[in-house]
């Protein structure tokens, strides 16, 4: 009787060496979903979704996550100086508002 033999590739690919290829060269994934009744477009929703390491995507100019002030903590307090230079014209404005005038 002849047994089947099993063949083993030789050209073994593991998770690491993907997901480095896959960071080296990015990978973009894209859909659209419509959801329309009666020829009315209800919903209109595009998904892209591109995943790259860090040094790519600045490659190919995305860079968001540097002005973003959940995840850059300089931004956060740039942020907050200007909110708190805001506020504090703000109530001096209404401080001279509230100051009696003076009669000449």
């Amino acid at each position: 009787m002849d047994r089947p033999q099993i063949t083993k590739s030789t050209n073994a690919t593991n998770l690491a060496d993907i997901l480095e290829l896959v960071l080296d060269k990015g990978i973009v994934i894209a859909g659209d979903i419509q959801i329309k009744l009666a020829d009315v477009e209800l919903i209109n929703i595009k998904i892209r979704l591109l995943i790259c390491s860090v040094d790519k995507a600045k490659e190919l100019g995305i860079s968001w996550w540097e002005q973003d002030s959940y995840l850059s903590p300089k931004v956060k307090e740039l942020e907050l100086s200007k909110e708190n230079t805001k506020l504090i014209k703000r109530i001096e404005s209404l401080e001279d508002k509230l100051k009696p005038k003076r009669k000449k």
